[in-house]
């Protein structure tokens, strides 16, 4: 329509960016993805180039504007989310030195436990909202600083994906308070660059870029870029946040008593608060939303890569099967997990296949069954992985109601939402009714919600409460929920027993790792 108007809500993922248009009311009119690859020379690294997201986002904005736009003026503006942690070193020129080093890159492992025994790690924590953890750019920036201080001292800039991407399109290094606040050196707060977080990275704010609120209007789009997306060159950016922070927004999930649960190849457990909250145990993160609405959680490693592993190491004959009768081999899985009660027969799986976040913070965390006998088929194995990750997702909800009260209802988004056992699942393990919202672009709509915010267009979030519908609920089922009841207390009890043995399992699985052993 030529006399409607739309906001994009363009989200930088961790493999893909996906670019969705959005009228004033928060309907969808379009969508565009471009995905990248992550790189993994070893089991420690991962890396992405800056480049091809840049790209990535240029073109999903592009393929919007070609197909659904008639006239650039009917763009109110685009508001960006970013997955967090990543850091960028940039040389004076503004060209990388580095690749973007992940969320998921691992080399920085060593120091965590150094920042936190010699460098005051836990007051840093409670002053940023970031645990320290290879995850945060704090330790990441300690890393290069000790071990590569070549590399490091010839940087001029220290920043994330998403500021790389405004300096291109803008010309600017500016920083959301989010984003800045994930980097691990924002103070909850001051809202400014924090003294102490900042001694231990080894920068100084010179270097580091100009922090802005969530929403703010940033205009002067450079004009090869604002052809290259089909814009105007006044078509102004919102800053925007991070997108689990905007996922929460964009579930409507900000007022008192509701959680939102993200489960994909990782996962995430999240509420709204109205001030800046830390644990002094150090399971959850806290990051700003805007200054009235502060986001707290737990992100999880292990989310659908368990399963994943389940149908790459344990499941060939259902992938055959799949592949034979043109079904998707998940949808088999799930059915042989349906078919095994819930409990699964008292065998458990800690799912920490990739260490863990929330709620260990443990990058040596390692993956467990227990419980096996002979009695359990690949069946209860499968249906133990999927209790498994919800398991521990539960112990990240438990921590995080301390803070911020009972929940009352789970949003629930992700791959793992289309799957109705799972969604029964979560409902019967945590205890509390699961919705699924209707709109599966969490992070995009809350982004196109905090733009219209920024602009102007509307005076409050709450209005994202009229623009979600549900596609399902579940209520929990009596029966199961008194089996869990049971199975609960036995996984967390062993969640603690087994984190005394994480770091020297890792240490010999590392020692293994390189011994050639004698053939047989």
């Amino acid at each position: 329509m030529a006399d409607q108007n739309y906001i994009i809500g363009v989200d930088i993922g961790t493999t893909s960016t996906k670019s969705v248009l959005f009228t004033e009311a928060g309907k969808v009119v379009g969508k565009a993805l471009v995905t990248y690859p992550l790189y993994t020379p070893d089991v420690a690294t991962a890396e992405q180039d800056p480049e091809e997201i840049l790209t990535a986002v240029v073109k999903t904005v592009q393929k919007l504007m070609e197909a659904y736009v008639l006239n650039p003026s009917q763009v109110l503006g685009l508001c960006f989310s970013s997955a967090m942690h990543s850091l960028i070193l940039i040389d004076a020129a503004g060209q990388p030195l580095t690749p973007s080093i992940t969320w998921a890159d691992n080399r920085s492992a060593g120091w965590e436990k150094r920042i936190k025994a010699d460098m005051e790690g836990h007051a840093v924590y409670r002053r940023t909202g970031t645990p320290i953890h290879p995850m945060s750019p704090l330790v990441k920036l300690a890393w290069l600083r000790h071990e590569q201080p070549e590399l490091f001292q010839s940087a001029a800039r220290f920043i994330s994906i998403k500021e790389y991407v405004f300096y291109r399109l803008l010309g600017r290094y500016v920083v959301d308070h989010s984003i800045a606040t994930a980097m691990g050196l924002l103070n909850l707060e001051t809202l400014d660059w924090d003294p102490g977080a900042l001694a231990i990275a080894g920068v100084s704010p010179s270097s580091l870029s100009e922090l802005v609120p969530t929403t703010a209007v940033l205009t002067g789009l450079k004009p090869e870029m604002a052809n290259a997306m089909g814009l105007r060159e006044e078509t102004p950016i919102i800053a925007g946040s991070s997108d689990g922070v905007l996922s929460n927004l964009g579930v409507g999930a900000i007022a008192s008593g509701l959680v939102a649960v993200t489960v994909g190849t990782s996962g995430a457990v999240r509420a709204v608060v109205d001030r800046p909250i830390t644990d002094p145990q150090e399971r959850l993160f806290c990051y700003p939303l805007t200054e009235h609405h502060w986001v707290i959680g737990g992100a999880v490693n292990n989310g659908g890569i368990a399963l994943r592993w389940v149908r790459d190491q344990l499941a060939d004959a259902e992938v055959a099967t799949a592949k034979r009768l043109g079904q998707d081999v998940y949808g088999l899985l799930t059915k042989m997990a349906a078919a095994v009660p819930a409990g699964s027969e008292g065998l458990l799986f800690h799912p920490y296949l990739m260490g863990e976040r929330s709620p260990l913070w443990n990058a040596n965390a390692r993956a467990s069954f227990f419980g096996l006998s002979v009695k359990h088929t690949k069946s209860h194995l499968v249906r133990a992985v999927l209790e498994g990750i919800v398991y521990n997702l539960y112990l990240v909800l438990k921590a995080l109601e301390d803070f911020a009260g009972p929940a009352t209802l789970i949003q629930a988004t992700g791959g793992f939402a289309e799957s109705p056992l799972w969604r029964q699942m979560m409902a019967d393990i945590f205890n509390r009714e699961v919705k699924i919202p209707e709109h599966y672009e969490s992070s995009c709509l809350g982004a196109a919600v905090l733009g219209l915010h920024g602009l102007g267009r509307v005076p409050s979030l709450d209005m994202v409460s009229t623009m979600i519908g549900a596609t399902y609920r579940h209520q929990p089922i009596p029966e199961n929920v008194t089996v869990y009841k049971k199975v609960l207390p036995v996984f967390e009890h062993l969640t603690e027993v087994l984190a005394r043995e994480y770091d020297a399992i890792a240490a010999l699985q590392a020692e293994l790792g390189d011994i050639d052993l004698p053939s047989r």
